[in-house]
């Protein structure tokens, strides 16, 4: 059965590669650029599982993480946080906020697919 994925990434390249393998999955997908509009669009479309960059524009991906756990309608959705800039204590900080998986750049599609498939 389809899977609804909700997909927070600024950068175009990855956006589409995150939304192509998803589908290809036979997932559905949202896509969004923007973390500020994140928590409306989630209550609507009721997501599965979120995949969100870390570095975004206009907000941290670990408040958004924090802001997801923190809705009651969201909070037991699973979180796979997706970052370029994995540096030391950067995996625990995210665990920290309530990601339950975490994924460094550039991605593996196979671990991408793995680990998407295993908090669904």
């Amino acid at each position: 059965m389809a899977k609804r994925v909700l997909v927070v990434e600024d950068n175009e390249l990855n956006l589409k590669l995150f939304c192509d393998l998803l589908r290809a999955h036979g997932h559905e997908v949202l896509p969004l650029c923007d973390g500020r509009d994140v928590l409306a669009q989630a209550r609507t479309f009721e997501p599965d599982l979120v995949i969100t960059d870390i570095h975004l524009p206009g907000v941290s991906g670990v408040d958004l993480i924090i802001s997801l756990k923190g809705d009651a309608r969201l909070s037991a959705v699973p979180i796979m946080a997706v970052t370029a800039y994995a540096g030391k204590g950067d995996e625990e900080r995210i665990r920290e906020a309530g990601a339950e998986a975490y994924v460094s750049k550039p991605i593996s599609v196979l671990r991408f697919i793995e680990q998407v498939n295993a908090l669904l």
